[in-house]
């Protein structure tokens, strides 16, 4: 059985997200999605939030399940018995960090990464992004899936009256 990896903070779930996942799914027998707990981000949501707003989104394809983790992806992926990451990139900027990232994950402990393009439709969107636009009043509802969006206007709304 092939299993790969989805890794990220998912804060909030786009549908580039998803659409990475779902030809993921297409690709590999089961796909783990790894809900990182990151410390270095500004969440807008807490780990435990985001493992269950994926598990809703990602419940159409029954290879795919989501796992938060914390530590080294590597050390994640020893332990699920995963063959292959596979990383969404949007620009030439992504690359250039995923690269080096993707090759130090490999002289670890011999992991391969697999780079998907961005679908064309979502290639400019970023969960910062969205967040950024959400907290300047913008209206997000177009990159997320129609629950998140909702919560992720409640959290927003939430935080600019103190009440979070």
């Amino acid at each position: 059985m092939s299993r790969a990896v989805c890794p990220g903070s998912f804060d909030p779930v786009t549908h580039g997200h998803l659409d990475i996942i779902e030809r993921t799914a297409n690709m590999f027998d089961e796909v783990i999605v790894a809900v990182g707990k990151n410390r270095s981000k500004n969440a807008l949501f807490e780990p435990a939030e985001r493992v269950e707003m994926l598990s809703e989104a990602c419940s159409e394809w029954p290879g795919v399940r989501v796992q938060l983790f914390e530590g080294l992806l590597v050390d994640f992926c020893s332990a699920n018995r995963v063959d292959v990451i596979v990383k969404g990139l949007r620009f030439v900027s992504d690359f250039d960090y995923e690269l080096q990232m993707a090759q130090m994950n490999h002289q670890l402990t011999g992991i391969d990464t697999v780079f998907m393009p961005a679908a064309a439709a979502w290639s400019y969107v970023s969960s910062s992004l969205v967040r950024e636009v959400a907290t300047l009043g913008g209206d997000v509802e177009q990159f997320l899936p129609p629950s998140i969006a909702r919560l992720t206007a409640e959290r927003i709304a939430a935080r600019l009256t103190g009440s979070s």
